[in-house]
């Protein structure tokens, strides 16, 4: 029986339509389902992800005031303006996260009365019970903060040292109380989404069954309805996956505008927060080497145990970083520190040393075995310590960029000090946190040397054994015999000047003039001696070890040392 057209278009488009409302129909069941899952995303689960990141944000803000205001408290004379400054920053900080706390418990509380959304009622319950727990951890922080600045006001080195050690428990108590709550947060929402995946994965069974039996029209049809809701959901299961595997570049664009617009919406405000957490955990976290990881990992050394080993140590310090501190908003401040450390460390590991920590605007690195070979080390950590120097006027060049001005910039310097000797080396630290580190005179030697640069007017200072050690390929002068505080022995200094081929004939004949003056200033020649310095002065006018030993001869002349006198000079300061 031959049917008219319009009768078979009529039939078709009956059938058409049969097909939507059955497919519309199922549709609607298990989308119901779907619709549930991505509103208790969108309304509640990744709201309240972002609101204890953000708490996170806030409370790792609150330790780097704490940091500073510690490291400003250790500085000869503490600045009372900069302290209160962070103090009050401190503050601020933790009333912001517990009120995000409070706001979390009202949404929570939102989430329980909830009626219309299926919601995982037993996980919430446990976050109304957390939450709490992480601002009475906070609380407990801010207060012993608090009893520690009391306690160093007052002057009680004992107490002080107590009340130190219960702000760094408290400190990685809030730690461990913020991770428990993102973890139960995020199984929440990984849960959540392997729900809505499951019941997507239905819905597309059934479309794809109803389909199979409608005409070429309906396959169409039922393929541009299957696409215009699947390929959202596909969009974000790829995005999903990409942050599971660590890339928290990736963003979400479906332009519909139905909840899995918002889920996506969400999902990239989620994607945001995590990057800017990643950002500031990668930014103010502590960095361990890759090659310790390693090592530790396939049991080279024990995690436990410590050996005495010939290292060089290395440790470097801005000049005047706190005064420069002063004038740099907070936001400035990182940006310049870590631009400095960037250069730096790169500089360290290229030279295959291994940066132990920051401290402050301070970095300690260390060179040895076995990591390096053992007659390399103080040879690499002095090309190292070069190399360092000529990328400060990389580093300068920047600063107009990160000022926004081309006058009127502050003079970045740094001083480096270096000594090789042995060193106990291991992992050091608590049960809950340990670093892989140097300790012994060695080390304390370097630290001094760094900071006798400072009334030697030089930027590199080497012992002697680091001399020894690095050979003839590169040049040095001697400086001084030292006896450096909280030490017995004497140390000869160096100033590492540079590679011995690359050096000129007037820095030549600078070192010779200044040896030459040296030997007759611990004879108590002091006319020879007077002469040989200002000889090194006619060659290099701002020569300052030159100039500074000027300004002894001067004194000794009117109060000479005596003949039991050896020639060395006792550092009072650190």
């Amino acid at each position: 029986m031959r049917l008219p057209i319009s009768l078979k278009i009529f039939s078709i488009t009956m059938s058409l339509l049969a097909l939507m409302v059955v497919v519309t129909w199922l549709s609607v069941l298990n989308f119901h389902q779907l619709n549930n899952q991505v509103r208790a995303l969108a309304d509640y689960y990744l709201p309240l992800q972002q609101q204890v990141a953000s708490v996170e944000i806030l409370i790792r803000q609150q330790m780097v005031h704490m940091e500073r205001v510690l490291a400003g408290m250790e500085v000869a004379r503490p600045d009372p303006e900069f302290l209160a400054k962070e103090s009050n920053g401190f503050d601020m900080r933790g009333v912001n996260a517990d009120q995000i706390v409070d706001s979390s418990l009202r949404m929570l509380s939102e989430a329980v009365a909830e009626k219309g959304i299926e919601l995982d009622r037993v996980t919430l319950a446990v976050l109304g019970k957390q939450l709490p727990a992480i601002q009475t951890a906070r609380q407990h922080f801010h207060m012993t903060f608090r009893l520690f600045q009391i306690e160093a006001e007052e002057g009680t080195p004992r107490s002080e040292e107590i009340v130190r050690d219960a702000l760094l428990r408290e400190k990685d108590t809030v730690d461990v109380e913020i991770q428990k709550t993102i973890d139960l947060l995020n199984k929440l929402t990984q849960d959540t989404a392997l729900q809505a995946k499951a019941e997507e994965a239905r819905a597309t069974t059934l479309n794809w069954i109803i389909t199979a039996i409608a005409t070429t029209l309906g396959l169409i049809f039922a393929a541009f309805v299957t696409r215009s809701l699947v390929d959202p959901v596909k969009r974000l299961l790829g995005g999903t996956r990409a942050v599971e595997a660590g890339d928290l570049d990736v963003e979400i664009l479906v332009r519909t505008h139905d909840e899995l617009a918002t889920l996506a919406t969400s999902f990239n405000h989620m994607v945001v927060g995590l990057r800017e957490k990643e950002r500031i955990r990668e930014t103010f976290g502590q960095y361990v080497d890759p090659r310790i990881v390693k090592s530790l990992l396939e049991n080279r050394f024990a995690a436990d145990k410590g050996e005495r080993q010939v290292m060089t140590v290395f440790f470097s310090d801005l000049a005047d970083f706190t005064r420069l501190c002063e004038d740099l908003t907070p936001d400035a401040a990182v940006r310049f520190l870590n631009r400095y450390f960037s250069l730096m460390s790169e500089v360290i590991r290229t030279r295959q040393g291994i940066v132990d920590k920051y401290i402050g605007d301070s970095v300690m690195a260390f060179w040895g075995p076995p990591f390096t070979d053992p007659s390399d080390h103080a040879t690499l950590c002095c090309l190292a310590a070069l190399e360092q120097m000529a990328r400060m006027e990389a580093f300068r060049a920047w600063l107009p960029e990160m000022f926004g001005v081309a006058h009127g910039l502050p003079v970045v310097n740094v001083r480096m000090g270096i000594a090789s000797g042995e060193v106990t080396v291991g992992n050091i630290g608590s049960e809950t946190s340990r670093g892989y580190t140097v300790i012994g005179d060695t080390v304390n030697l370097a630290s001094r040397l760094e900071q006798a640069n400072k009334f030697y007017g030089t930027r590199i200072l080497v012992s002697e054994t680091t001399r020894t050690l690095a050979g003839d390929t590169l040049a040095f002068r001697e400086i001084d015999s030292l006896r450096v505080a909280g030490k017995l022995e004497t140390v000869r200094v160096f100033e590492l000047l540079g590679v011995a081929a690359e050096l000129s004939e007037n820095d030549r004949q600078r070192v010779q003039a200044y040896e030459a003056g040296l030997a007759r200033y611990r004879a108590q020649d002091w006319d020879a001696a007077e002469a040989a310095f200002r000889e090194c002065l006619a060659i290099e006018p701002k020569d300052q070890p030159s100039q500074v030993m000027l300004a002894r001869i001067a004194a000794f002349r009117q109060a000479p040392p005596g003949a039991e006198w050896d020639g060395v000079w006792v550092a009072l300061s650190k």
